[in-house]
Order: structure tokens, then C-alpha cells, then sequence
């Protein structure tokens, strides 16, 4: 459900109150920050994805990757923020949802007796996460489900933040991605799974991790959108769109503040600002 759109003529400010990170050698935020900030080096390497243990068994037994990835993230953003997960309104927005699902899905209809798993066809639904979520954290607020192909970050972003000042709470951002087995791989070449979450609030707290705003009519842009000096670490800005949120993480885990252009549509990119707290 998307229940609001951002006016172009009004600025909005947020405050990070958490952050999650999951993807290829970035096992969390903790870690990944170090990777970010240059603390630490970064190697590269398959995601690893922990068991959604938040789930009834039950559940727990039907979650794939798309599943344990969100709320792995989730998980870590919400308990860094110090607030409470049932009360959170959400955002989730992936460019394909349940890729590894899909995959089976037409493998399953190419085949000959043409049957389809019950929990296969639960899991196709694009909103398959968020309500996933309202299972394990016991959520009974609004959440969207957004999906803009490589744009999704900073369509999420945007929703988020629009709803965060419209609304004047905190909301929950998921953003993520799973990998396309061949041969739909060929058509859509994501490398891995991934997931950014972030808790952001209208109000800075003591927790508050950095201010991100947008100015009013410009924060979109033809400029290019930044990039990361780190090889390794740009292969996955290009190649995951919920990685396009790394120069964002990036300035946050540095300290940094300025100006900051996002991925977004073709010719036109996110522009925000970003500063510690």
C-alpha cells in the first residue's frame, strides 16, 4: 500500500535512528561501517543468510532468501534504534522481490505435469516480506511495498521520508534484493542477496546517527550519482540495486557531511543532504 507522494515544493528532514546491513561480506553494520569508513578491508564473498529464528517454526520452515535477508536487516535496525518494532509503520521496496522463488515458479510451470507448491505460490506476492514481518514483530501498522527495478532504494527512501515528516513518526525502511538463478540470470544479472534497512525518525533522538534531508524542488538531479573508491564495493553499488544505498552508509559510517546524489531513474538521479548528529 503507498498512501503518500512526496509535494516537490517541501523540504523534509530525518534523523537515522538504526541502520541494518546484509549482503556479500557485509554480515552486518557493525562490521560493514569499518568495511565503509576504511577501518577495515573489505573482501568480497557470497551473503550469508541467518534463519528468520523471530519466526514460528512453522513460518520459519517457508521463508527463502527474500524472507531471511529483510528481516535480518529489520531486525538489526530496530533494535539499534531502541524502539519498538510493533509500533513501526513500514516501507519495503525491492526491484524483484523473491527471485529464487520465481525461478522455481517457471521452472515449475515449464515443466510437465505443471504444478506449483502451495508454499511457492505464498511466497510469489511481492509483499511476501512486509507481511512476514507483521508476523515475527507483531506489526499492525501501515506498511507499503514498493518496486522501481533499479531505482528502488530511492523510491523507498522517498516514500520513507515522506511519510516520516507527513505522519510525524518514525518508519521502518527495507530495502532488498536475492539473486536470479539461470537462466533468468542472463536478463537480470544480480550477483547476490542483499538488504539495507534503516529506523528513520522526524525528530532527532540520542541515538540519531545522521540528518538527511530534501531540499525542496531540487532534490532531483541530472548529476551523476556518486560512487565508492573501492572496487570491490562499486561492483556492488552497480550490480544490487538496494547497494545503490552504500554512498549513503558510506557518508554515515565516515561522518560526513554535504551533498549526496543517490541512484534513481534514467537521467535522474536522488539529491540529499547528509550530516552526522
Amino acid at each position: 500500500m503507498m498512501r503518500h507522494s512526496a509535494n516537490p515544493a517541501q523540504s523534509l528532514t530525518v534523523f537515522v535512528e538504526g541502520i541494518g546491513l546484509l549482503g556479500p561480506g557485509l554480515p552486518n553494520w557493525a562490521q560493514g561501517r569499518r568495511h565503509l569508513d576504511g577501518s577495515l578491508p573489505y573482501e568480497a564473498g557470497r551473503c550469508i543468510l541467518p534463519l528468520p529464528m523471530a519466526l514460528p517454526p512453522a513460518e520459519r520452515r517457508r521463508a527463502g532468501a527474500v524472507v531471511k535477508v529483510s528481516l535480518a536487516v529489520g531486525q538489526e535496525a530496530v533494535e539499534a534504534s531502541g524502539l519498538a518494532a510493533n509500533a513501526l509503520p513500514s516501507v519495503f521496496s525491492s526491484s524483484s522481490g523473491d527471485a529464487v522463488n520465481c525461478h522455481e515458479i517457471c521452472g515449475a510451470l515449464a515443466s510437465g505435469d505443471r504444478l506449483i507448491s502451495p508454499t511457492r505460490f505464498h511466497n510469489s506476492v511481492h509483499n511476501a516480506s512486509s507481511g512476514y514481518w507483521s508476523i515475527s514483530s507483531g506489526a499492525m501498522t501501515s506498511s507499503s511495498v514498493l518496486c522501481a527495478r533499479d531505482a528502488s532504494f530511492a523510491a523507498g527512501l522517498l516514500e520513507a521520508m515522506t511519510q516520516a515528516v507527513v505522519d510525524d513518526t518514525p518508519v521502518l525502511l527495507v530495502a532488498y534484493d536475492t539473486d536470479y538463478p539461470e537462466p533468468l540470470r542472463s536478463k537480470r544479472p544480480v550477483p547476490d542477496t542483499m538488504g539495507v534497512a534503516l529506523v528513520i525518525s522526524p525528530r532527532r533522538s540520542a541515538r540519531s546517527a545522521a540528518r538527511i534531508s530534501l531540499e525542496g524542488i531540487h532534490y532531483l538531479t541530472s548529476t551523476a550519482a556518486d560512487t565508492l573508491d573501492h572496487a570491490a564495493l562499486e561492483r556492488l553499488r552497480q550490480t544490487i540495486p538496494s547497494a545503490c544505498a552504500l554512498p549513503l552508509l558510506q557518508a554515515i559510517a565516515k561522518q560526513q557531511a554535504g551533498p549526496l546524489v543517490l541512484t534513481y531513474l534514467d537521467g535522474m538521479q536522488l539529491a540529499v543532504e547528509v550530516a552526522p548528529c
